[in-house]
């Protein structure tokens, strides 16, 4: 007597993020492209917004509104690994959709809190040149120390050990998991604190520049995805940090704006 054949089951797809993560990265590259080209994303700038006639409350709002793009474009693309773990992780939650937007909310939170004290310290910093005649006069100096900042970063401890939470996001999610919405708004609160502590020199290299420089928006997101999910990231370290610094003092040493 024959047994019966056995049914195939085809294997089963494996979990991608979700589509609103790639959408999210989309419109951010796509907004800022529009933004540049039409010429709007100068009036965004921090700069524009300080100097301009509004009051702080509304300068910061139109800044951090502008901010989120910046995030969705520049941040989300290196950490799509650990959201795809994440997604997969909390498919079995009663309410995965909540959860991941927990996660997102949590990470999204610690950057808006970022581009709000970058934003507050420019302006201190254009309280303090105004007081003093000697930088106001030499205004290069301060795009010079954001490069070199960002340059000796490069080669510091707590670099790499906010790097190496990025780069095993799978441990990270092991010992960091909770189920519910609190506990993956913790999850992505942390995991955005280590992001911070990773990439916060490089992203204020782009603040400096401005969400109307892209090739400053394309060549950073580049250095801080690779930095992060690179085969050779930790090699590019060093790389990248001698190169900020040579342009540093290049920016310094000619008295020029590094735009």
């Amino acid at each position: 007597m024959t047994s019966a054949p056995a049914t195939y089951q085809a294997p089963r797809p494996r979990l991608s993020v979700p589509a609103v993560i790639p959408a999210a990265i989309a419109a951010g590259w796509t907004l800022s492209l529009a933004a540049a080209l039409s010429g709007r994303a100068e009036g965004l700038h921090h700069d524009a917004l300080i100097e301009g006639n509004l009051p702080v409350w509304a300068a910061l709002a139109l800044f951090l509104a502008a901010w989120q793009v910046m995030i969705a474009a520049m941040m989300l693309p290196s950490s799509l690994p650990l959201i795809r773990l994440f997604a997969i992780t909390s498919r079995r939650q009663p309410h995965p959709t909540t959860a991941m937007a927990a996660f997102l909310a949590g990470y999204a939170l610690v950057w808006t809190g970022f581009g709000g004290l970058a934003f507050l310290g420019d302006l201190a910093v254009h309280r303090t040149v105004e007081t003093l005649p000697w930088l106001h006069e030499r205004p290069w100096l301060i795009p010079g120390a954001v490069l070199a900042l960002a340059g000796a970063f490069e080669f510091s401890e707590l670099k790499d050990r906010c790097l190496s939470k990025c780069r095993h996001p799978a441990s990270y999610l092991l010992g960091n998991y909770r189920r519910g919405a609190s506990g993956a708004f913790r999850l992505g609160f942390g995991h955005g604190l280590f992001c911070v502590g990773c990439c916060w020199a490089l992203m204020l290299v782009m603040f400096a520049a401005g969400v109307a420089v892209l090739w400053w928006m394309a060549a950073l997101t580049a250095l801080m995805v690779y930095e992060k999910v690179g085969r050779h990231g930790r090699r590019l370290q060093p790389v990248a940090g001698a190169m900020l610094l040579g342009l540093a003092g290049l920016v310094i040493a000619t008295g020029t704006l590094a735009s």
